[in-house]
């Protein structure tokens, strides 16, 4: 990672803390005693499931298990792997799975990761974003449990949910219990976006018919897939789910660890489910800078904005961005206020339709991959259409209300 500043919130207290969105006014209250007094009220930490250890280390006790996990599978103020800190425990940890970006986080977007033994621990590592995305029979041989603990972002294009559903369908088809330590969804607050229209969209990108911005977490998410009947043949896994801890889902959440090498600051994590349409545009999102996913430009927006920045290849985040080595115009949304999205709760059209109004080369604007983003070809034509933001929403419906309550379905907290 490069120069992050990520962290989790921490204590509050009722007369002197920080904006969290979840958080009561401050109680005001008096003592029956000589004086009045004001009361703090402590709110408790969020406690991500895999700090909770006294929740599932039991459960670990003479297992054979495997884990799915990455540089967000963290134990602790120190920031400790947590595959490190059970094995000091002695939990009889068998083989390791790492997702798109590899087990230590640290591959480009969209680089194939090879399998290999873990330097630091030994164990072997097996990947999941290389020849093949679902974990074969020989992946799984001679484990009774897998535990699956990665930070998602909640958004439909992210793929750990993807890997979720193929872990999920082999631990099903191998008799494999699946545990999860369920991580706060940082995106939370959002339902919104067109439904994926699986007949014809369906891609690692999106796999089921769910709005772009879901607002559940993974193990919410892991429960609807089971209940959904969305694995193969409609197996169902084995869930074992440890919670998170003093976690409402209007809470503000900050990763404690970027997610992937291009979501490497909070408000990155915050821009993108609003912004990655553009990867579906000839236009950049800044792969290839310090900031990815918080600027939008392209070099035939000289002159319409000041604003300019040149991706260049980054190593570890971005070997080849687009538009490399050229000077790139357009926006720059590094200090935007994104409390104005969040408060509106819906997920923002305003920049990718009045981007593509004031592109010069309207006709070269979409690329094809824009429709696996939106789960349909729908948008692409509302925009050219001219169709008003009000209009695309409303083309939404009733795909999206109708998730909205299959989803109340499997929410585990408030």
């Amino acid at each position: 990672m490069i120069g992050i500043k990520l962290y989790i919130p921490l204590v509050a207290v009722s007369l002197l803390f920080f904006k969290c969105d979840n958080f009561a006014q401050s109680p005001k209250a008096t003592a029956k005693v000589d004086k009045t007094v004001a009361v703090k009220k402590i709110i408790a930490p969020i406690l991500p499931a895999a700090d909770r250890l006294d929740a599932y280390l039991p459960y670990l006790k003479g297992r054979k298990i495997g884990m799915l996990i990455n540089q967000t599978s963290i134990i602790g103020s120190n920031k400790t792997p947590l595959v490190d800190s059970l094995l000091k425990l002695g939990v009889g940890i068998k083989k390791i799975y790492g997702p798109e970006h590899g087990f230590r986080g640290n591959a480009s977007d969209g680089a194939q990761i090879d399998n290999t033994t873990d330097k630091v621990t030994g164990l072997p590592a097996i990947s999941l974003y290389g020849k093949h995305y679902k974990p074969t029979p020989a992946d799984l041989k001679g484990i009774d449990l897998m535990i699956f603990d990665v930070q998602d972002v909640g958004t439909r294009f992210y793929t750990y949910i993807s890997t979720l559903h193929y872990v999920m369908e082999a631990c099903a088809e191998n008799n494999i219990e699946l545990m999860i330590l369920d991580r706060p969804n940082p995106n939370s607050v959002y339902v919104d976006g067109p439904v994926l229209d699986t007949a014809n969209y369906r891609s690692f990108v999106g796999m089921h018919p769910i709005p772009i911005l879901h607002g559940m977490t993974i193990a919410e998410y892991a429960q609807m897939i089971n209940g959904e009947g969305w694995l193969k043949n409609k197996v169902k896994c084995k869930l074992k789910i440890i919670k998170v801890a003093n976690y409402a889902r209007d809470m503000d959440y900050i990763l404690p660890v970027g997610p992937s090498p291009n979501l490497n600051t909070a408000q990155s994590i915050l821009l993108y489910p609003h912004i990655c349409f553009f990867e579906g545009t000839k236009l950049s999102l800044g792969r290839g800078t310090l900031f990815p996913f918080q600027v939008i430009g392209s070099p035939l927006l000289k002159g319409k904005y000041d604003f300019s920045f040149k991706p260049v290849s980054i190593p570890g985040m971005s070997d080849n961005p687009p538009l490399k080595d050229t000077v790139c115009y357009g926006l720059d949304l590094k200090n935007y206020n994104m409390q104005t999205i969040r408060s509106s709760g819906k997920l923002n059209l305003a920049w990718l339709i009045d981007m593509y109004n004031i592109y010069p080369d309207k006709a070269h604007f979409f690329t094809p991959y824009l429709k696996r983003l939106a789960g349909n070809d729908e948008l692409r034509k509302q925009i050219i259409a001219g169709k008003t933001e009000a209009e695309i929403r409303q083309s939404w419906e009733p795909a999206l209300s109708k998730f909205k309550v299959t989803r109340s379905k499997y929410l585990l907290y408030k």
